[in-house]
């Protein structure tokens, strides 16, 4: 799907608050996955990332009249989803919060030897690529809830510092600095324990049986190995070339984005349909 031009998504604003029901799914269409994938970096699971699209989405839609054009439209979603996801308390990560310490302590003394086999007869290379996505993605848990947006909208979305500076309220500088440090943690954090993306010595095939032991896998739900792979392009916000912070992004290449999943479309598809819209834009 091609983005849509500033002056496109200005229109669609401005019809859809006159009460275009088809202006408005062209709106949801065009920053849904952008809000899935990052709920689903900032929060760690697929499920969790689902509630927070759908209810982003719906506070998007119930305060588009308050959109005057002063900044992108990205922008200003980007903007109530942080502050819906800096806040958000349901997911799993934020009862049982992780660090570094914790993750490389399990990395290099968890007992993964004397596990059964647990695959239910899954082909074991899908499930460690699974295992794969899935322990990257957690491991972003490990950064306080700030540094892990700020990693998300610079490594992800290559977000340039100026309009970091606006969704974030930090001035590009900062965000810059930031950036920089954060990206360095994760890339050492990587160097020193992952045998995928780093030098480490820890291989995801040999973990599985132990992953699937302590609930971190499950052989019958394949997330990550389920959902639909996107372009990068096709979520980043880069208007200018991102600012050059390092070296570093090969390092990160993790960051695959994916569609968000059609439980989460139909959801939305379903509050656009109800009689409950009508309501809310008469209001």
């Amino acid at each position: 799907m091609n983005k849509k031009t500033k002056e496109e998504l200005l229109a669609l604003v401005e019809q859809a608050t006159a009460g275009d029901k088809e202006a408005l799914t062209a709106l949801v269409a065009e920053v849904q996955d952008m809000v899935f994938n990052l709920s689903l970096r900032m929060l760690g699971t697929f499920a969790d990332a689902e509630d927070a699209t759908q209810d982003i989405l719906l506070k998007m839609i119930t305060h588009l009249s308050s959109f005057r054009g002063e900044s992108l439209f990205t922008t200003w979603v980007f903007r109530i989803a942080v502050n819906h996801l800096k806040d958000y308390k349901k997911h799993m990560f934020a009862r049982c919060p992780l660090n570094f310490a914790y993750y490389g302590n399990d990395i290099e003394n968890a007992d993964i030897q004397d596990v059964p086999d647990l695959t239910q007869n899954v082909d074991k290379e899908l499930l460690a690529e699974e295992l794969k996505m899935s322990c990257t993605n957690v491991m972003l848990q490990c950064l306080d809830t700030e540094s892990r947006c700020i990693f998300i909208l610079g490594t992800m979305f290559q977000v340039d510092s100026r309009m970091a500076g606006e969704i974030l309220d930090m001035t590009p500088e900062a965000y810059r600095q930031r950036l920089s440090r954060i990206r360095r943690k994760m890339a050492d954090f990587l160097g020193q324990y992952c045998g995928e993306y780093g030098g480490g010595r820890c291989k995801c095939k040999d973990r599985v049986n132990y992953a699937i032991q302590s609930h971190r896998l499950n052989p019958m739900k394949l997330d990550y190995m389920t959902a639909t792979e996107i372009p990068l392009p096709t979520i980043r916000e880069v208007k200018q070339a991102m600012e050059d912070i390092d070296d570093l992004s090969q390092d990160f290449s993790f960051c695959k984005p994916y569609q968000s999943p059609e439980r989460a479309k139909h959801l939305i598809r379903e509050f656009l349909d109800s009689p409950q819209l009508s309501i809310i834009q008469k209001s």
